[in-house]
């Protein structure tokens, strides 16, 4: 796609931007990208946006506990997150690993959103009427799979339930397919109160669409990006995935360097995990077509190293920011959370889930609605909200989650903080897990002294390694299988 003057302009001046802030004070978020370390620590582990984790949930947390927990929170007062899912796709991405309905048939959607009212007024019951919502998020599926109409519905019937905080405060985005979604649509996203977008892109190579079912040319996804622009959306971000059929270091550094020309604010790089025992769509994936594990470490590095060029920086977790975006800026401060949707500027919010198969966190809870859609809409008709599984955390999930949470966003981890917000003696607390940091402390992946644990830049990529030192389910998790690998 050629740019425009005014594209390129924009472009240019976004990265010298970029350049300007990381040399005025993000010298600390560098990261460096070792071939020898990452091939050695590359095991598959936890992505951590829950601790514990999805394994351990337990269908003796259910409705009756879960309403209990939701109660009690209100003496907090703190501000809530809501989490919609929305299943429907119009076709299926052979990669994706996601719950979806894939079908064409839209007079689906209407029968669903009539159970999300109706979860939607149950689960407001359980929440005070001054608890403001900070925090609002569409996923999928498809979310635009739903009409103008529906969404226009949709918004409303959460803003009848619940307090939504003004523009200013609220974080409000949305998953966006650039297939299903027009400048109008757009339009419409910003009027009902979303500010913020995730674009799906992957791959633009037409081999790579082809092998993965997902055919999306570079015009109209760039024309979603620029009418989210027009609209004055404040940030926007890009989904790549590395590892797909065909895909070499090369072929992707073109479909990066037409994203960096057009400057979005984030960007997200996943691995591919191809686990077509668990994934029925990535049946469809001929395997011999799949780089080796080499050329994905080759795209990965290539990636790391022109982001930084351009002067994006590395949050953690496949996620890329340039330094005046929200996320860069809390994760400088000091504020940056991570949760089920991902990085995040808000630490302090309840989440529901609404929908099939949501997740949220309440209180030192997590809870699962039902993954199945006939047994979704069972519980709803009866008047029972759908949590059939979930966690209460004991002390220790709690520590420990806040310890792994510390790291993942910071990339340091000042003992005197735990110590002071859970009475302990880190040392004493942690012992056997700071032995496990030996290795990787010897090998330039961090530092620990006697005031905490800083990650180095060479270490930054293995985040999640340093992590599972302090997950106290890790050994019973070995060999389960489930997890992706690091890198």
């Amino acid at each position: 796609m050629t740019q425009a003057p005014g594209e390129q302009q924009r472009s240019q001046g976004a990265a010298g931007t970029a350049r300007s802030l990381a040399s005025e004070g993000a010298a600390d978020q560098r990261t460096v990208f070792d071939l020898e370390l990452i091939q050695r620590y590359d095991q598959s582990g936890p992505r951590y946006t829950s601790y514990p984790t999805a394994l351990e949930f337990d269908p003796a947390f259910d409705e009756n506990r879960y309403k209990q927990v939701c109660q009690a929170t209100n003496a907090s007062g703190r501000p809530l997150s809501l989490y919609f899912h929305i299943p429907f796709c119009d076709t299926v991405c052979f990669y994706c690993a996601c719950n979806k309905i894939a079908t064409k048939d839209r007079t689906m959607v209407q029968p669903y959103l009539d159970r999300v009212y109706k979860e939607l007024a149950m689960q407001s019951a359980l929440f005070d009427d001054d608890r403001v919502v900070e925090q609002l998020h569409w996923g999928g599926g498809t979310p635009t799979f739903i009409s103008a109409a529906q969404m226009r519905e949709l918004m409303a019937e959460t803003r009848k339930q619940f307090k939504l905080a003004d523009d200013d405060v609220g974080e409000y985005s949305i998953e966006i397919d650039p297939r299903e979604a027009k400048g109008d649509t757009i339009a419409l996203l910003r009027e009902i109160g979303f500010n913020r977008m995730s674009l799906g892109v992957q791959d633009f190579d037409p081999r790579v669409q082809k092998a993965v079912n997902r055919i999306q040319s570079q015009e109209e996804t760039f024309a979603v990006l620029d009418a989210a622009r027009r609209e004055g959306f404040r940030s926007i971000s890009i989904d790549l995935i590395y590892g797909l059929p065909h895909q070499t270091a090369e072929s992707f550094m073109e479909t990066l360097e037409q994203i960096i020309a057009v400057g979005p604010e984030r960007l997200s790089v996943f691995n591919y995990a191809h686990l077509p025992r668990r994934f029925m769509p990535q049946r469809r994936i001929d395997e011999d077509q799949l780089p080796p594990p080499q050329v994905k470490l080759e795209i990965l590095q290539a990636t790391t190293e022109r982001l930084a060029e351009a002067g994006w920086l590395y949050i953690g977790m496949d996620h890329f920011a340039r330094p005046d975006d929200e996320l860069a800026l809390a994760q400088r401060n000091g504020t940056l959370y991570r949760n089920f949707q991902g990085y995040s500027t808000h630490a302090d919010c309840d989440l529901i889930g609404i929908g099939v198969t949501s997740i949220g966190k309440v209180g030192a809870t997590y809870g699962q609605n039902r993954r199945e859609l006939d047994e979704y809409y069972a519980d709803i008709d009866g008047g029972r909200l759908p949590v059939f599984r979930g966690i209460e955390l004991s002390r220790d999930d709690e520590v420990r989650r806040d310890v792994i949470t510390r790291l993942i966003c910071h990339f340091k981890l000042d003992f005197s903080e735990v110590e002071r917000a859970w009475e302990l003696n880190f040392q004493d607390y942690f012992g056997r897990d700071l032995a496990k940091l030996e290795g990787m402390q010897a090998d330039g992946l961090l530092e620990i002294d006697s005031s905490g644990i800083r990650v180095l830049p060479k270490g930054r990529m293995l985040i999640r390694n340093i992590c599972m030192a302090f997950d106290a389910y890790m050994e019973a998790k070995q060999g389960q299988g489930g997890f992706s690998k690091v890198i």
